[in-house]
């Protein structure tokens, strides 16, 4: 399945195309069998007897247009269907099109917090050359915001270090440190600082293992893995409550499949666990495009 990406604002739906419709972040959602998830292929959602409020032209999926739409947030799921947060649909969507949903979601949140001008004040319109607002008023151009992030792996003889923040829904969960990058910071320098901010370790030998569109907060994460390289834990007790060192085989619980997160700590598990390639650095497992896989074990997908 192929996805064509496009920005063209001026297209309009006369056929059948997918309709990636959100309520708040759930999404509409077609059940064709008890075992099976489907994105809905209609010629528009008030054919479900659904209002949109915004729309995004996406562009083309295994040949058909698709499109993102808002709905209010308190639509009715018409009879066949049903509202599902997208973090729980990994694993039952197929990958592609569980990507494009995700885009969705980061584009109708853009869409609806840029109606205005934040400079002025004046209404924005859409530019038809580009994916971008610009201003009725003063021609500010905005295009949808990203911001990048840092998730990190710490290695400590053979042990991985995880940390409870007190904002996991999940009272158990255990996660690697993340943290949002700083105006003048380079992605290294904001991985140092958050773990001394954080829980008080030096690292080094930081490396780069991959990234992931994050759509439910507009960010890029980037990981990396790095050794540690000296203090000793010291939860900063607002962000981090609790932080400690895990070997592969006595883990806590952690995020759900599909997350760089989880990438990182599987990555960690196969290369330390029993029979693994003990010492050596972590290496994500790739798909033919080049995006990281995950084993698809316990976890709390929400995460």
């Amino acid at each position: 399945m192929q996805f064509i990406p496009a920005h063209d604002f001026s297209a309009n739906s006369t056929g059948v195309a997918w309709w990636f419709a959100f309520s708040g972040d759930r999404i509409l959602i077609t059940r064709p069998s008890p075992e099976t998830v489907d994105i809905p292929r209609i010629s528009h959602p008030e054919d479900l007897g659904l209002h949109t409020e915004q729309r995004q032209y996406l562009g083309r999926l295994d040949g058909l247009p698709c499109y993102a739409a808002a709905l209010s947030e308190d639509s009715t799921a018409p009879e066949g269907t049903a509202f599902q947060s997208l973090r729980s649909l990994y694993g039952n969507l197929d990958e592609t099109v569980f990507a494009v949903t995700g885009l969705g979601l980061q584009l109708i949140n853009w869409d609806k917090t840029h109606q205005y001008c934040g400079r002025c004040g004046g209404p924005t319109r859409n530019k038809t050359d580009e994916r971008a607002k610009v201003c009725t008023e003063c021609g500010l151009v905005n295009h949808p915001r990203i911001s990048p992030a840092v998730i990190v792996a710490v290695i400590r003889e053979g042990r991985l270090l995880l940390a409870h923040a007190g904002r996991y829904p999940n009272q158990k969960l255990y996660s690697v440190i993340a943290g949002y990058v700083e105006p003048g910071e380079n992605l290294e320098q904001a991985v140092r600082r958050e773990l001394r901010e954080e829980v008080a370790i030096e690292v080094e030998n930081i490396q780069y293992f991959g990234s992931q569109p994050w759509p439910y907060s507009g960010s890029l994460m980037v990981g990396f893995t790095a050794e540690y390289a000296g203090g000793e834990i010291q939860e900063d007790g607002a962000e981090i409550l609790h932080a400690d060192w895990f070997t592969p085989d006595n883990l806590p619980d952690i995020p759900g499949w599909g997350s760089i997160a989880r990438q990182l700590i599987d990555g960690f598990v196969r290369s330390y666990s029993a029979g693994g390639t003990s010492g050596t650095s972590i290496q994500s497992q790739r798909q033919p495009d080049g995006s990281p896989t995950t084993d698809r074990r316990k976890g709390d997908p929400e995460k």
